[in-house]
């Protein structure tokens, strides 16, 4: 699998003009599993965000998240065949489907996502099974949210 992301990145120099402080194919590229990769865009550890500032936040160690009081933004390509991984985060998670299809399995109903889907998944377990011939990828933005205490409401 070849995850190629460019990622653009503004933010101000020393006068207050805006600027591009960083456009680059993203090289943070990980992977947690056979048939998974993943790169970190970018990340907060409060909200509101602070937009002040050169570091780039994309190199933050965040593992699967959440950050306690923040976001990450980041994006998979999941692999045909790629390994189950059942897990729940405690964030609210949007996502997008950039190229091909995947199976969102929770608890054993499936749900069939291709691209230009949207997902909001809400502290749920949850794993992606992708069962084609294409690797699919999908943006995420992950924030920070109460754990789920109970199945109700």
């Amino acid at each position: 699998m070849t995850l190629a992301v460019r990622r653009v990145v503004t933010g101000h120099d020393e006068a207050g003009k805006a600027v591009v402080i960083c456009d680059e194919i993203s090289d943070n590229i990980i992977s947690r599993r056979q048939g998974h990769t993943s790169c970190v865009i970018w990340t907060n550890d409060k909200t509101p965000a602070d937009n002040s500032g050169r570091v780039d936040d994309a190199l933050a160690d965040v593992g699967s998240g959440p950050l306690p009081a923040g976001a990450i933004f980041r994006i998979i390509e999941y692999g045909p065949g790629v390994a189950p991984r059942d897990h729940r985060t405690d964030t609210i998670d949007y996502a997008v489907v950039l190229s091909g299809e995947i199976i969102m399995n929770l608890d054993g109903t499936e749900v069939h996502l291709k691209a230009g889907d949207v997902l909001v998944q809400r502290g749920t377990v949850h794993n992606w099974v992708n069962n084609g011939s294409e690797p699919c990828v999908m943006a995420f933005v992950l924030i920070s949210a109460d754990p789920v205490l109970d199945a109700v409401g």
